[in-house]
């Protein structure tokens, strides 16, 4: 009696460890992610996780180490950070400072998958080669604690020294940051005929 109360007390914490992790990707599915609002807003069409658009980039778009508007801002993957990010970058302030625009970066008012739109990002490299950067992370309202890794800038257009063009992308109404869970729903029950 005893080991059949073990064995259902292990079936039951596999089956909900089990649980756990196979829902977890269906949870990043119910907001916006860095990758398809850097593709629309870029135009590089990049697909898989951001981690990967450095090298698969290669041989298709123009890379490098200086930002330019436009570009995609590629990062490493990290062990707080595993599938990297991707932003675009919309102004050179300085050679060590550029704002971009980017999704899902910093919870702001507990929701993830914001778009943010004229980030702050310092280049904190020794080398001020841009391998190293600080991101302005809103829930602490300053730059983020920690440097991240980044692999360097994929150039949409291909030509060296030309800027992107990069179209603007126009959030879906549950991602906009003044969105909240219920609003809207006047104008949907209008519209059903109820």
């Amino acid at each position: 009696m005893l080991i059949r109360r073990y064995l259902a007390a292990a079936m039951a914490s596999v089956m909900m460890i089990t649980g756990l992790l196979a829902s977890a990707p269906a949870a990043a599915r119910d907001y916006l992610q860095c990758v398809p609002f850097a593709r629309a807003e870029s135009g590089v069409d990049i697909r898989g996780n951001a981690k990967t658009w450095w090298a698969q980039a290669a041989g298709t778009y123009q890379r490098g180490d200086e930002p330019r508007q436009g570009a995609v801002m590629a990062f490493a993957g990290t062990g707080g950070m595993p599938m990297g990010h991707v932003a675009v970058v919309k102004k050179i302030v300085s050679d060590r400072e550029i704002l971009i625009d980017h999704a899902n970066w910093s919870p702001i008012n507990g929701r993830r998958g914001q778009i943010e739109r004229n980030v702050r990002v310092v280049d904190v490299s020794n080398a001020g080669d841009w391998s190293m950067v600080r991101v302005w992370y809103a829930p602490i309202g300053d730059l983020g604690l920690r440097a991240n890794p980044v692999q360097g800038f994929i150039y949409a257009d291909g030509a060296p020294d030309a800027p992107n063009k990069a179209p603007s992308f126009k959030a879906p109404v549950w991602a906009q940051n003044d969105w909240k869970p219920g609003n809207g729903l006047d104008f949907v029950a209008a519209s059903l005929g109820q």
